[in-house]
């Protein structure tokens, strides 16, 4: 299952990912930026729902002076400290870092914006260049992976597939939401996986 993720996503395909029963249980559109295109967005944001997010590695973070959001809220005042949370419902602090636009979008949150941030964010290679060619607050939230050993979510699940692809390890997620007002049922992402030639992925193999 692991060895087809694989291929799928150097090919540029979608993967369903689901982390486990155990913290969130929700499943997740995922693709590599690179291959990220306007119908890409139009797609999750009509099967998925949820919210689009640009998921990165530590590594990437780091060579682009990023930090996580928390860490910025904590130099702040006291009522914006107040908001950090020791930990989420589902156990782990959240793993979000800047909102951003590029710089050639117009609002930010068309398909065809949204897919040029991802894509060019992806080609970035130096923190120069990140800072002339975009902004914040936009409407792509970046994630940032810690080790796969101390968080196990989407974001960390997703990253460890791209290092084990060898493509970059920028990967692009939105849940699944269902009908019910709540996330999409694992049983029927499944479904929605089988309808649509989708690989489903647990993410416990990894």
């Amino acid at each position: 299952m692991i060895t087809e993720a694989i291929e799928r996503l150097r090919k540029g395909e979608i993967i369903l990912l689901h982390d486990s029963s155990g913290r969130e249980d929700e499943v997740d559109m995922v693709i590599n930026a690179n291959h990220v295109s306007p119908h890409t967005i139009q797609k999750m944001r009509k099967d998925g729902g949820g919210l689009i997010c640009l998921a990165i590695s530590s590594g990437i973070a780091t060579k682009l002076n990023l930090p996580y959001m928390t860490d910025i809220m904590s130099k702040s005042n006291d009522t914006i400290k107040a908001l950090i949370p020791e930990k989420t419902a589902y156990g782990d602090k959240p793993a979000f870092s800047l909102s951003i636009n590029h710089r050639k979008t117009y609002t930010g949150i068309t398909d065809n914006d949204r897919a040029l941030t991802i894509t060019e964010f992806a080609k970035t290679e130096n923190a120069k260049d990140f800072a002339k060619n975009f902004y914040a607050p936009g409407h792509i939230h970046l994630l940032i992976a810690k080790d796969i050993k101390q968080r196990r979510g989407h974001t960390e699940l997703s990253i460890e597939l791209a290092k084990k692809a060898g493509i970059t390890k920028a990967m692009v997620l939105c849940e699944m939401m269902g009908d019910d007002h709540n996330a999409l049922s694992v049983e029927d992402a499944r479904k929605y996986a089988q309808k649509n030639n989708l690989l489903f992925v647990d993410g416990g193999q990894l």
